[in-house]
C-alpha cells in the first residue's frame, strides 16, 4: 500500500469513524431512554427531553473537544506534560532524539516537527499528533531516552513518521475529538457520585447516588464502543507503521529490540498520566490489560519483525538493561554516526550531486528507504555549524530565512537588508549580514532543508509577526523586480507551512476532484516544469512535456505558453491540490517522469518539484546521491 492508498484508506475510514461515532451516540441515547423510563415513568415528554438533552451533550461536548485541539499536536503534547526540546540543548539524550527525528524529516521530504520530552514517564513509549505534518509534534518518554540505542530510539521514530506519512495523525486527533462527547457521560456520572458524597442525610443522597450509578453505567457503554472503535481504526495500522519503521531503517533489530526492551522493562510501556483519550496513538500500549485493546499484542509485533523471538529472551534482556546506560553511550553514539557520515560523503555519497531515476520516486513517496535517511545524515553533517545553530535557534531561524533571500547584487542586497531593519530590527539586519558570510559559499541543495530545520522556531511565533514575516519574504524576494525559481519556491514553502501550522484542522492531504476536472491546470504545470528543466533547449523542453503528458493521459496536447508563470502557478496548484489521491500519484509520477526525461536535474527544476508537492501536500523524499 502506498502514500495515495493510505490517504484514500484514511479517508474512508474517517467516514467509518463517523457511522461507528453515530451508532454509539444512538445507543447511549436509547440506554439514557431506557434509564428515564424505569425512573420517571413513561412520559413521552420524559424520553423527548431525555434524547435530546442527552443528544445535545455528547455532541457539544465533542464539538467543544474538537476546538480545543485546532492548536494541533503540540497542544496535545503538552497536555499530557511534554517539555519540549529547545533547539540548543546540550543533553546528549536529547540532541540524539533532535538529530535522529531530523534526519527522518529531511529524508521523508516533510518539515521538521515540534520534539517533546515526556519527563515524568519511565515507560517505553512515544506518539506523533498533529492534522498536518506543518503542525506535528512527535514525543517520546523519558524511558524511551533513558533505555533505548540509537538504533532502537531510530525504530520507535520511524514507526511514528510512518503516522506523520500516511494520514494517522489526522485520524488519530479526530478520533480524540468525536469520542470525548461518548465518555464524557461516564465523567458526569463520577461527578454525580462525587456531589453525593457532601449530601445533608442520606434521604438526600440516595437520589444524587441512584442518578450517578446509572450515568456511570451508561458512561460505561459509551467507554465500550470508544474503546472499540479505536481498536477498529488503530491495530492494523500498528502492524503497518511497524513495517515501515523495518523499511526505512533497513533494521528490523531497531523496532525489534525497542519493543522486547518494552516487554523486559517492569514499567513496560505504561504511562501514569491518563492515556484513555490518546491511547490510539500511542507507539505500545498506555496502560493496563483492557478489552478492544488498541494495540495488537506486544510478542506478536516483535514477531511480525523478527520470527525467530523467543519469550525466554525477555528475562536476559531485563537483566542487561540499566537504567541511564542511554545518557553514557549517546554521546558516543552520535560521535560514531558523525564518523560513518563522513566515511559515506568520503566514499562518493554527496547530498548536492542527485540520482536520474527519479521516474520511480513516486514509489517512495511516504515510504522513505535507508538511501534517503543516509543522505540527509549526510546533508545535515554537512551544514556549516554556524547554520546550523542558527536553525535551532528561536533568535535567529527567522534572520537565517530571510538570509537565504539575500541577493548577491550589492544594490539589491542594500535595499533587501533595509526592509529587514524595517520589518525585524536593525539587530535582525546585522544577524542576516553575519549569516551571509557563511551562506554565500553554500550549495543550493542544503537551502530548502535549511528552512525544514528553522520551521520549529518560526512557527511558534504569534499569527501577526507570522504574518509581517511572510510579507517581508515575499518583499525580499521581489526587490530586484522580478521573482525566479528559488525564491518562489522559498516563499511558497514558508507560506504553505505557516498557514497549516496556524490553521492545523483545515489542512487537508486529500480532496475530491479526478483528474480530468483539472487537466489544463496539470499541462500547464507540466509545462512550466519542462521549461526550467531545459532553460536553453526548447526541443528539449517539449520532449520532457511529451515525456510527463504521455505518463499523464497517454495524448500528447500542444505545449502551453508559460510566459508570466509566476503570476498562475499559485492559482495552478491551488486548484490541484483539490485532487483525491489516486489523482494526485498519477500527476506526481507524470511530473517526476518530465524531470527524468534527460538523465539530469538542474536546482530550478528540484526547487519546482519540491514546493510543487509541499502545496499539493505530498511528502516528496529527498533524492538519493549518485557517486560523484
Amino acid at each position: 500500500m502506498n502514500f495515495f492508498e493510505h490517504q484514500d484508506k484514511a479517508r474512508r475510514q474517517s467516514k467509518f469513524l463517523i457511522v461507528m461515532f453515530a451508532l454509539a451516540v444512538l445507543a447511549i441515547i436509547a440506554a439514557v431512554d431506557v434509564f428515564v423510563f424505569f425512573a420517571l415513568g413513561p412520559d413521552p415528554w420524559n424520553l423527548v427531553w431525555a434524547t435530546v438533552v442527552t443528544g445535545g451533550v455528547i455532541l457539544g461536548a465533542s464539538a467543544v473537544r474538537s476546538l480545543q485541539l485546532r492548536g494541533g499536536g503540540g497542544e496535545v503534547a503538552q497536555a499530557m506534560g511534554g517539555t519540549r526540546i529547545d533547539g540548543d540543548t546540550t543533553d546528549p539524550l536529547r540532541r540524539r532524539l533532535r538529530n535522529v527525528v531530523e534526519e527522518m524529516a529531511i529524508a521523508s521530504g516533510v518539515p521538521v516537527p515540534e520534539i517533546y520530552v515526556l519527563e515524568h514517564e519511565q515507560g517505553i513509549n512515544a506518539f506523533a499528533a498533529g492534522f498536518s505534518p506543518a503542525d506535528a509534534a512527535v514525543a517520546v518518554t523519558r524511558g524511551t531516552l533513558e533505555h533505548l540505542d540509537r538504533d532502537e530510539l531510530q525504530g520507535v521514530i520511524a514507526h511514528e513518521f510512518s503516522h506523520v506519512l500516511n494520514g494517522d495523525m489526522r485520524l488519530n486527533i479526530r478520533l480524540i475529538g468525536l469520542l470525548f462527547g461518548i465518555l464524557v457521560i461516564a465523567i458526569l456520572g463520577r461527578k454525580l457520585l462525587y456531589s453525593a458524597r457532601f449530601a445533608r442525610d442520606s434521604r438526600g443522597a440516595a437520589p444524587a447516588v441512584l442518578a450517578g450509578l446509572g450515568v456511570v453505567v451508561i458512561g460505561y457503554i459509551g467507554l465500550f464502543f470508544g474503546r472499540w472503535i479505536k481498536a477498529a481504526v488503530s491495530r492494523q495500522r500498528e502492524y503497518l507503521a511497524d513495517a515501515s519503521a523495518v523499511q526505512f531503517t533497513r533494521n528490523p533489530d531497531g523496532i525489534g529490540n525497542a519493543l522486547k526492551k518494552i516487554g523486559a522493562l517492569q514499567a513496560g510501556s505504561f504511562m501514569t498520566a491518563d492515556t484513555e483519550e490518546v491511547g490510539h496513538m500511542l507507539f505500545s500500549t498506555g496502560m493496563g490489560y483492557q478489552a478492544f485493546a488498541t494495540h495488537p499484542p506486544l510478542e506478536k509485533r516483535i514477531k511480525a519483525v523478527d520470527p525467530s523471538f523467543r519469550s525466554e529472551e525477555l528475562a536476559q534482556i531485563a537483566q542487561d538493561m540499566k537504567r541511564h546506560a542511554q545518557a553514557r553511550k549517546a554521546e558516543a553514539e552520535e560521535a560514531a554516526r558523525r564518523q560513518q557520515v563522513e566515511e559515506a560523503a568520503a566514499g562518493g555519497v554527496d547530498p548536492t550531486r542527485l540520482v536520474t531515476d527519479l521516474g520511480n520516486l513516486a514509489e517512495q513517496i511516504g515510504q522513505p528507504g535507508l538511501e534517503q535517511a543516509l543522505t540527509a545524515a549526510v546533508m545535515a553533517a554537512g551544514i556549516p555549524s554556524r547554520l546550523e545553530q542558527a536553525a535551532h535557534s528561536d533568535e535567529w531561524a527567522p534572520e537565517l530565512v530571510c538570509c537565504l533571500l539575500i541577493s548577491a547584487d550589492r544594490e539589491v542586497r542594500e535595499r533587501q537588508l533595509l526592509q529587514v531593519a524595517r520589518t525585524l530590527g536593525g539587530d535582525s539586519e546585522e544577524k542576516v549580514r553575519h549569516l551571509r558570510e557563511t551562506l554565500v559559499d553554500q550549495p543550493r541543495a542544503i537551502r530548502l532543508p535549511l528552512v525544514e530545520l528553522a520551521f520549529p522556531q518560526i512557527r511558534r511565533r504569534p499569527e501577526a509577526e507570522l504574518m509581517d514575516f511572510m510579507r517581508l519574504l515575499d518583499g525580499l524576494a521581489q526587490a530586484d523586480g522580478k521573482i525566479d525559481m528559488h525564491e518562489f519556491a522559498l516563499t511558497r514553502l514558508v507560506n504553505a507551512l505557516v498557514r497549516d501550522a496556524l490553521r492545523p484542522a483545515r489542512a487537508a492531504a486529500t480532496g475530491r476532484r479526478k483528474l480530468a476536472s483539472r487537466k489544463p491546470e496539470a499541462t500547464e504545470l507540466m509545462a512550466i516544469l519542462a521549461r526550467y528543466g531545459h532553460p536553453e533547449d526548447s526541443a528539449a523542453a517539449e520532449a520532457a512535456f511529451g515525456a510527463g503528458m504521455a505518463e499523464l493521459e497517454g495524448q500528447i496536447p500542444a505545449m502551453p505558453d508559460t510566459a508570466g508563470w509566476a503570476g498562475r502557478l499559485d492559482d495552478l496548484l491551488a486548484r490541484l491540490d483539490d485532487l483525491r489521491p489516486a489523482s494526485k500519484h498519477s500527476l506526481v509520477v507524470a511530473l517526476l517522469r518530465c524531470a527524468a526525461y534527460d538523465e539530469q536535474v538542474v536546482d530550478d527544476e528540484l526547487d519546482l518539484l519540491r514546493v510543487v508537492c509541499a502545496l499539493l501536500h505530498v511528502p516528496l523524499p529527498l533524492m538519493g546521491t549518485r557517486e560523484s
